[in-house]
């Protein structure tokens, strides 16, 4: 640490005394944004992941991260409601379904609840690793991934109404993403694993759903 400055105050009786300079702020270094963060480098954005840990967490309540995490899968569930509200009573209702479909009213509360516990269980991983640093890159990169990927079916079979192209989107989904992601948290936090299981049984029927939907109603597909 740099030693401190003096300077010299004019006392109001014309004498003169020392006193210590103002300190000047220092950034400290490991609170430094990283060079190049747009890259896409996976040691680019753990250092930018770093950075925002250290800058904001320790501003947030000890209770913020896990409602954050547990809560933010639930955006692309209200994105993709837009896109099934519309579709569910025209083009999804069209379709020949196998006679073991769900009802329409189920798929709405189990994906609420899916969606809530795999949140939680990212919060485990997250906390049980100490944050965002590069032992969660795996672990946490795999979640987002298959996130993302989740994320995209509602458009790609409700949007779009490519029932092949979703049918491959959710096996991918699910070898790729999901059970991958439940691998990589088991060894971490068992109880986080665990909350998987019930969203990769989903994944199956949804999958075993698609199938029979491309399969018998391949004139409705575009």
């Amino acid at each position: 640490m740099a030693a401190a400055h003096l300077f010299l105050i004019r006392a109001r009786s014309d004498r003169w005394i020392r006193s210590p300079a103002p300190s000047p702020i220092v950034t400290r270094a490991d609170h430094a944004p990283p060079s190049g963060c747009a890259a896409s480098s996976w040691q680019d954005l753990l250092q930018f992941s770093q950075f925002c840990s250290q800058a904001f967490l320790p501003r947030m309540p000890s209770w913020a991260p896990a409602i954050g995490l547990t809560l933010f899968p639930q955006v692309g569930a209200i994105a993709a409601r837009f896109i099934t509200e519309r579709e569910v009573e025209t083009w999804f209702k069209t379709l020949v379904k196998p006679s073991w479909c769900p009802p329409n009213w189920m798929f709405g509360p189990v994906w609420g609840t899916l969606f809530t516990s795999m949140g939680y269980g990212s919060y485990l991983i997250y906390k049980e690793l100490g944050g965002l640093n590069e032992n969660a890159v795996v672990p946490l990169g795999l979640y987002a991934s298959q996130l993302a990927l989740v994320w995209a079916w509602t458009p790609i079979v409700f949007g779009a109404h490519k029932i092949g192209w979703g049918l491959v989107h959710i096996l991918l989904l699910w070898g790729a993403a999901a059970a991958a992601t439940t691998a990589s948290w088991f060894p971490i936090s068992r109880p986080a694993a665990y909350l998987m299981l019930p969203y990769l049984a989903w994944l199956t029927l949804a999958s075993a759903l698609n199938y029979r939907f491309w399969r018998d109603n391949k004139d409705k597909s575009e």
